[in-house]
């Protein structure tokens, strides 16, 4: 007789980088919990994230909206069901009412407090943050076969998303274009390698200036053409990943790719990306002086002006040299 089945509710933090920063909790029940089966509320932009879950029964389209009728919605889908854990990452008084074994809901931290990464504060949910799960997605075989098609040829690949949803934080793109230049020529890091382009469709503004500066036969770009598990899996087989601190750097660092965030009005007590492949970088701006700079962070200026592209490229060759033993059939 097959055993019964040890059904868990996941709702998704709202935001897509702290989605990924906490997947590492989803790996490990399904490590560690016999017979669990997954149902997960998610935006329509964090969504993909899950879709590979081994044991995933299905995935809840959930956006929030005024008042509380998208819970009262969700309550709804899900209220008949007998939960062995419901797991909202969202920190609501959904669980309350639903029939669970167990319960983790995420709690407000105390701004007063010492920030904490939110790998961390995830793992709080689980009561798990003295070794807090390293985020992971998982991806099928069928994912990563389409990845590894998209990134068919010869050469290392160097990972580029050069966008980010506010001006303030976006490294200027004609340093990327720098950078990427110095780290793939001839002489550089990185002779004969690919360049991988990634970022939503709206971000091409910032990658049309990169992308002139790598021969057509070089280049990948995937901007706007895949989802986040597909540009996950492909970012596996990266060699080195640049970027600003967005969802693309944290799943960057997610898939093990040496990992080079840039900072400036981003808290990397917070959001550095996370493992020992992982570096954040800031210019000579701590963050607590960007916010007495624009207390709201809504101003229409560019506060990463102060890093330079010298700075960068020496840092990527540093965590080039420090990462030189990566598998060379996993990274190009």
């Amino acid at each position: 007789m097959a055993s019964p089945s040890f059904p868990i509710l996941v709702v998704a933090p709202e935001r897509v980088d702290d989605a990924i920063l906490a997947s590492g909790l989803i790996r490990t029940l399904a490590d560690e919990v016999s017979h669990s089966s997954f149902t997960v509320a998610a935006g329509a932009e964090a969504a993909p994230l899950f879709r590979d879950i081994p044991g995933l029964d299905r995935i809840i389209p959930f956006e929030a909206g005024r008042g509380a009728l998208h819970w009262f919605g969700l309550w709804r889908q899900v209220r008949r069901r007998r939960w062995g854990l419901v797991l909202d990452m969202r920190g609501s008084r959904l669980a309350r009412f639903l029939h669970a074994r167990r319960r983790g809901v995420r709690k407000p931290l105390n701004p007063a407090l010492e920030p904490v990464h939110k790998v961390v504060e995830a793992a709080r949910v689980l009561r798990i943050d003295d070794v807090p799960p390293a985020p992971f997605l998982f991806v099928s075989d069928e994912t990563q076969a389409k990845a590894d098609a998209l990134l068919k040829g010869e050469g290392p690949i160097l990972a580029v998303s050069p966008a980010a949803d506010w001006v303030g934080k976006t490294w200027p793109a004609e340093r990327f274009a720098i950078a990427v230049a110095e780290l793939l020529a001839p002489g550089g890091p990185l002779p004969g390698g690919r360049l991988l382009l990634l970022g939503k469709n709206e971000d091409r503004w910032a990658t049309e200036t990169v992308r002139r500066v790598t021969a057509r036969g070089r280049m990948i770009d995937l901007v706007g053409k895949v989802d986040l598990l597909t540009a996950y899996a492909c970012l596996k087989r990266a060699r080195l990943f640049i970027g600003n601190e967005t969802p693309f750097m944290h799943l960057a660092a997610a898939a093990g790719a040496p990992t080079l965030g840039l900072f400036g009005p981003s808290d990397e007590r917070l959001y550095a990306p996370w493992g020992e492949r992982a570096v954040a970088l800031r210019g000579p701006r701590s963050f607590e002086q960007f916010k007495a700079l624009d207390p709201t962070f809504s101003l229409a200026v560019n506060h990463m002006q102060d890093l330079t592209t010298a700075k960068v490229v020496a840092a990527a060759r540093t965590l080039l040299d420090a990462t030189a033993d990566i598998d060379k059939d996993d990274h190009g």
